[in-house]
């Protein structure tokens, strides 16, 4: 392959990671920019939605088939029951504890992210789990390089799920609650703004968006298990960070910016694609070190 055809497909890879990366990184900055939690089981909850997807299409590929109008009904299934698991923790986990120390949340986040982890483990006997469709490998060829056109949906689908999103948040008066809120909660309060109410909304939307990358991820990988949210979770916070922790057009930017570097990094000296992790976190470090607010976060000064 020639060195346009590499970066063609590179960027084709880079653009698919870093939109599961987006759709990820989400959760973590909505939750994070209405009460300041790192929710550790974010994750996790990606990997239930593929799980949850699968289950959904095993029932409806009987009657319309396993292809993209089956997917499609399996993704809002799933959508909608992750999105309420989201809000279910958040109510019996995370809601009794709003006013405790932040390192008492915090701690919480993990256990739940253990009591998903572990649960799925123990239904699925620690085994992959084929995701199988009837879509083929049909696509277009530019060059040496071939896109499925699975490929081309799931990134439209992503753009599509980010577009409705940033409409949400900048047009409704529930997204314009949820910023309200991120700038002042109790003033939020005293105008009558049922907080957490919008608070609940906010983790079913952030849920949602995580089951849709599940699901996505079980189309194009093929597999799931129950691993996948671990290490798919931290690159995801990673890319919230690069973009601005709490900022969701910089969860956007951040997952595709993490995608595209991390597929770029597999083609440099020494470096491939046993190491693109350690590339991944070593631009955390760095970007942490020199810019420690991400690409569109800003300075808050916290007053005592």
């Amino acid at each position: 392959m020639s060195t346009f055809d590499i970066f063609l497909q590179q960027l084709v890879n880079g653009l698919l990671l870093g939109s599961f990366y987006s759709l990820i990184a989400l959760g973590y900055s909505m939750v994070y920019g209405i009460i300041k939690l790192l929710n550790f089981a974010h994750g996790d909850i990606y990997m239930a939605g593929a799980f949850v997807g699968l289950i959904a299409l095993s029932f409806v590929s009987g009657i319309v088939g396993a292809g993209w109008l089956g997917i499609l009904i399996s993704m809002v299934f799933s959508m909608i029951a992750v999105g309420l698991l989201g809000v279910l923790i958040q109510r019996a986990a995370y809601r009794p504890l709003l006013n405790a120390p932040r390192l008492s949340i915090l701690i919480t986040a993990i256990g739940v992210s253990l009591v998903l982890y572990n649960s799925v483990m123990v239904l699925t006997d620690g085994e992959f789990k084929a995701f199988t469709t009837d879509l083929g490998f049909a696509g277009v060829g530019l060059g040496n390089v071939h896109i499925t056109y699975t490929q081309i949906i799931l990134v439209l689908a992503t753009a599509a799920l980010m577009i409705s999103l940033n409409l949400f948040i900048s047009k409704t008066k529930y997204g314009k609650a949820m910023r309200a809120i991120a700038l002042d909660k109790d003033a939020c309060r005293l105008m009558g703004i049922n907080v957490n109410k919008i608070i609940a909304i906010t983790f079913f939307i952030g849920s949602a968006l995580a089951a849709a990358a599940g699901i996505m991820a079980g189309v194009y990988y093929g597999s799931i298990h129950f691993f996948m949210g671990f290490v798919l979770g931290l690159k995801a916070f990673t890319a919230a960070v690069i973009g601005g922790i709490g900022s969701i057009p910089g969860a956007m930017i951040g997952g595709l910016v993490l995608g595209l570097l991390e597929a770029a990094g597999t083609q440099l000296p020494f470096i491939g694609s046993e190491w693109k992790d350690v590339f991944a976190f070593s631009i955390l470090i760095l970007l942490l070190v020199f810019k420690p607010t991400g690409i569109l976060g800003k300075t808050e000064t916290e007053r005592m």
